[in-house]
């Protein structure tokens, strides 16, 4: 097995047919993972990276930033009028899905995290508001006058999918994108007919198995921003390929902020 979901790098061989060809710089997402000096992806997973933007930078985009665009604008379809709740909001995809929907102007954006020691962190992403996930339900009925947030991306499950829907308005959507707590999260059919609120579950998984030129918009929107550098993702750390297991115990530490990259 290799171990790895995306990766950055430049193209070898591609068919007569193809848009691409060698020596285009790309993003991908392999078909047999990515810790490997060659890998392989069908075409509609591999994306063309803007000149300005470095292949360090661009490592750390696919995954977090193709999800959490299509989350936002497709699945959620965020308002400028809207209130959110982004859980977990100081990961790949949570600290993504803030600097979004700061620069799509969503009016009052809340945040959770597992340790408040990363609180500043995200406050600097944009951020009006960083929780704990301790009572986070209730902060946020109190800053909203009762009325919680129109949408709310969860990533964690459980009781903190539970606890969201205590503090989502009527008509309003919780985004359901991950399992990280391990737990189930369980709800009652009246939760959600009776408020008018809906749950919509998304796997970017899902979508680059059964549908995968649905990415192709967002992957070319992201890659324009970072070219513009309007988003940008801090690197934790950056190791070669023979420590990877280093990499690894980093990543389980849960210590770090940013990125962590293997360079082949």
């Amino acid at each position: 097995m290799v171990l790895g979901l995306d990766v950055a790098g430049i193209v070898e061989e591609a068919p007569r047919d193809s848009y691409l060809k060698k020596g285009d710089r790309v993003i991908a997402f392999p078909k047999f993972g990515s810790n490997s000096e060659y890998v392989i992806a069908s075409e509609p997973l591999v994306f063309k990276v803007p000149h300005s933007l470095s292949l360090k930078n661009a490592a750390a985009i696919p995954t977090v930033s193709i999800l959490s665009y299509m989350l936002l604008h497709e699945i959620a379809q965020v308002k400028t009028t809207d209130t959110i709740v982004v859980h977990s909001a100081a990961g790949g995809v949570g600290s993504m899905l803030v600097q979004l929907a700061k620069l799509a102007g969503v009016l009052t954006i809340f945040a959770t995290v597992g340790s408040l020691n990363k609180k500043q962190f995200v406050e600097d992403l944009g951020a009006d508001f960083v929780y704990s996930y301790e009572g986070f339900s209730e902060k946020v009925l109190r800053e909203t006058n009762n009325h919680g947030a129109n949408i709310i991306f969860d990533s964690v499950a459980g009781t903190v999918s539970e606890k969201s829907l205590e503090c989502l308005a009527l008509y309003g959507t919780l985004v359901q994108f991950g399992n990280s707590s391990g737990s189930v999260g369980t709800f009652k059919t009246s939760d959600l007919h009776s408020s008018c609120r809906n749950i919509k579950g998304f796997s970017l998984g899902t979508t680059r198995t059964h549908d995968p030129k649905r990415l192709a918009p967002a992957a070319a929107k992201v890659l324009s921003l970072f070219a513009e550098n309007k988003l940008s993702i801090p690197i934790a750390a950056m190791f070669d390929l023979k420590h990877v297991a280093m990499a690894h115990q980093l990543m389980e530490s849960r210590k770090h902020t940013g990125k962590i990259l293997i360079k082949i």
